[in-house]
């Protein structure tokens, strides 16, 4: 059984078992969150799409950890003007294990 579901403004297919890296949730380590944004299920070969979202459906998320992503440089320059303006990002992830998987 697959789901769709949406996190943090993006869309990850997953299934029971699964470990994703999604936008860092306010809970901690350890604790469950549910997710009610699925927009798809497929059990047993028979697929069931939501308009926009499947009423009822949910997602159980076991938060693993909380950590930064790998940094990445945003560097902004003009040519010939000497503007040169450089600066690092790490995003912050949560790690998380699906649980549960209802529809």
């Amino acid at each position: 059984m697959y789901a769709i579901i949406e996190t943090g403004g993006k869309q990850f297919r997953v299934k029971e078992g699964d470990t994703i890296y999604i936008e860092k949730l306010p809970a901690q380590a350890g604790e469950t969150v549910e997710v009610n944004r699925v927009l798809a299920v497929i059990k047993g070969g028979e697929l069931k799409v939501g308009n926009p979202l499947i009423e009822g459906a949910s997602v159980t998320l076991k938060v693993e950890r909380h950590g930064k992503g790998k940094k990445i440089i945003v560097f902004k320059y003009k040519a010939k003007k000497n503007y040169r303006r450089k600066q690092g990002h790490r995003q912050p992830f949560t790690q998380a294990t699906v649980e549960k998987i209802q529809a």
